[in-house]
């Protein structure tokens, strides 16, 4: 691969950071249980925000004394993102408030590149950023069915960037709403922005380390100012 010159890589998570669908992956999934192995289960004690899809379905298939292996997880993912599909039509949800125009102020920096952090197993992503218009933004990702937690996730995201766009892991920004995405950030040596638009409050936010903590990602200028001065141009 020939790399893609770049001064700074953001990583963006998906859910809580970049757009809510009210339930609709959870959804999806309790559809796929059923249709797959006739079983009812809404799902409501099993934690999403932060995690990996990989992580998720394997506590679901504990609770439940079932197993997948790697080809039938594949098509168990397929099946989720074509009940997906159908709830997403029309749109379910909304893209959080200022991503447009961040995502919009990032392409127009030339040095800068964007990609995808996300626990979501790439066809459930692409759906969900599809359904918004956003998809075109991200060059490339790194995907929940990739690596067991948010940590190897991010890692690897580092590694591609690296790859990719020559680029340092401080040099890569992850963006995201939970500890685990400050957790899988400090894990990769990459720096992390917190926007509070998901299940977590800015305080507690704060309380987790993050480099920079905003309400929400209509504080574009405050975030851009602050990646300027962290991560100046090479």
């Amino acid at each position: 691969m020939v790399p893609e010159p770049a001064s700074l890589v953001w990583l963006f998570d998906i859910d809580g950071t970049l757009l809510l669908t009210k339930g609709a992956g959870r959804e999806a999934i309790v559809l796929a249980l059923r249709e797959r192995f006739d079983v009812d289960d809404d799902l409501r004690t099993i934690p999403f925000a932060g995690r990996t899809d990989t992580l998720i379905l394997g506590d679901i298939l504990d609770r439940h004394g079932l197993s997948l292996d790697a080809e039938e997880r594949d098509a168990f993912w397929q099946l989720t993102a074509s009940h997906m599909a159908r709830l997403m039509d029309p749109p379910r949800g909304s893209l959080l408030p200022g991503v447009p125009e961040l995502l919009g102020a990032v392409a127009a920096e030339p040095s800068w590149a964007s990609a995808l952090l996300t626990g979501n197993v790439t066809p459930m992503a692409h759906l969900k950023l599809g359904s918004f218009g956003i998809l075109g933004h991200f060059a490339w990702g790194t995907f929940g069915e990739e690596g067991p937690d948010r940590d190897s996730l991010a890692r690897l995201a580092v590694t591609r960037a690296a790859e990719r766009h020559g680029v340092t892991p401080e040099r890569c920004v992850v963006v995201g709403d939970t500890e685990w995405d400050i957790a899988c950030a400090r894990a990769a040596g990459a720096r992390c922005v917190a926007v509070a638009t998901g299940g977590r409050s800015r305080a507690e936010l704060e309380q987790y380390g993050a480099d920079l903590v905003v309400d929400s990602l209509t504080e574009r200028e405050r975030v851009l100012g602050w990646v300027r001065e962290a991560v100046p141009a090479r």
